[in-house]
């Protein structure tokens, strides 16, 4: 699983292959989108994205923790965290290592 990771800018020049966008505009969709996503998981939304998955904040309580190093318990404190789901479709994709979609989908 030793991959390369996708970063912004290959969202971007993505865009500016399949969609013929200008570089520096489909730099700010990118942007515009990734914001939207952030801005609503901030606020406690959660995001679905058809065919991919949903992204949404769980509520962790507070709980006893241990440091590694000394085996002290430590108090580990309440936090939000995000956790995301993948759709069936990308499970399906993944597990079949299909990389790109069929052209009649």
């Amino acid at each position: 699983m030793g991959g390369k990771t996708l970063t912004r800018a290959d969202l971007a020049e993505a865009v500016v292959r399949k969609v013929g966008l200008p570089r520096n505009e489909s730099q700010e969709l990118v942007e515009l989108v990734l914001d939207e996503i952030s801005t609503s998981l901030a606020k406690g939304e959660s995001v679905k994205l058809s065919s991919f998955g949903s992204f949404g904040i769980r509520q962790k309580g507070q709980r006893m923790g241990r440091n590694p190093k000394t085996g002290d318990e430590v108090p580990i404190t309440p936090r939000r965290v995000l956790v995301f789901r993948p759709s069936n479709i990308m499970k399906d994709r993944i597990n079949s290592g299909r990389t790109r979609r069929k052209a009649a989908e």
